[in-house]
């Protein structure tokens, strides 16, 4: 069976897994951006829904020994929110 020379197939492996990984960050970048763009037409008082249940959730999901590391870090981030 005659085959590539090793470094042949190694060096086209190398491009397809390159290619594949450009492929998979336009592709990640372009979903991002078209779910942006969706945001524009969404009620925005459906998206304050939406944000307050995410950090309802999120607040609860803070393990308690984090917490006033966490409430440090928003301090400096400037938001309202503070874990109790």
């Amino acid at each position: 069976m005659v085959g590539r020379p090793p470094s042949l197939s190694d060096s086209r492996g190398d491009e397809l897994q390159q290619r594949l990984q450009n492929w998979q960050t336009a592709r990640t970048w372009a979903r991002l951006i078209r779910e942006a763009e969706a945001l524009w037409h969404v009620d925005v008082r459906a998206l304050h829904r939406l944000a307050a249940q995410e950090l309802a959730q999120l607040v609860q999901e803070v393990p308690p020994p984090l917490r006033s590391r966490v409430n440090r870090w928003l301090e400096r981030f400037k938001v309202h929110t503070r874990l109790r």
